[in-house]
């Protein structure tokens, strides 16, 4: 049965997904991903870029997965759903840039408040402004596009954008949802998820 490999935003901790995770069929094999020096947990000199992340993350890929991600995560997901299509079966990406310009939509700046949350966090998670462009309309696996109406980090505009460019998309708005709509509406997301995992 496919792995569901969870990825994080940049707070790191692999226990974003957990409420999540619990609530899906207990039979499949699951695998929350956290990222060394990022939000909380412990640093890892040899990660120091998001390159580096998706290094670890391909080294868990064993056969194909599902990837569920958020924020941040979600850029790496859809990075490895361009160059490792083979591996990915399915994709969810909760409140995401993958690669658009967030400040073009209205996305607000995250940075001061995330130094202020964590700040021993790595200095490179908040040295660059926005994620690099990727090509997401080459992304071929059916994707659930998650949102919550309430997140000012990554509006709904930025949804219905990669909705529109993503050839087999589709968005989900959760009424009342911030950025961590994954933990505030746990049950929700679940069930969207489970749908689109089936």
């Amino acid at each position: 049965m496919t792995k569901i490999l969870f990825l994080p935003g940049a707070g790191g901790s692999p226990g974003f997904w957990h409420a999540v995770g619990a609530r899906l069929p207990a039979d499949r094999p699951k695998e929350y991903l956290g990222w060394p020096g990022l939000g909380n947990q412990p640093h890892d000199p040899s990660v120091r870029s998001v390159d580096d992340l998706l290094r670890l993350v391909e080294a868990r890929m064993d056969g194909p997965v599902d990837l569920v991600a958020q924020s941040m995560g979600g850029v790496v997901a859809a990075r490895l759903a361009l160059a490792r299509r083979e591996k990915v079966r399915r994709l969810v990406l909760c409140v995401t840039s993958a690669g658009v310009d967030m400040a073009a939509l209205g996305a607000s700046d995250w940075r001061p408040d995330y130094r202020a949350s964590f700040p021993d966090a790595a200095d490179w998670i908040t040295a660059e402004r926005s994620a690099s462009f990727l090509p997401v309309e080459k992304i071929a696996v059916p994707t659930l596009l998650i949102w919550g109406d309430a997140d000012a980090i990554s509006p709904v505009a930025v949804g219905r954008h990669l909705e529109q460019r993503l050839p087999k998309a589709r968005l989900e708005i959760v009424a009342g949802g911030g950025h961590d709509v994954a933990v505030t509406h746990a049950d929700h997301v679940a069930r969207l998820i489970a749908g689109h995992l089936a």
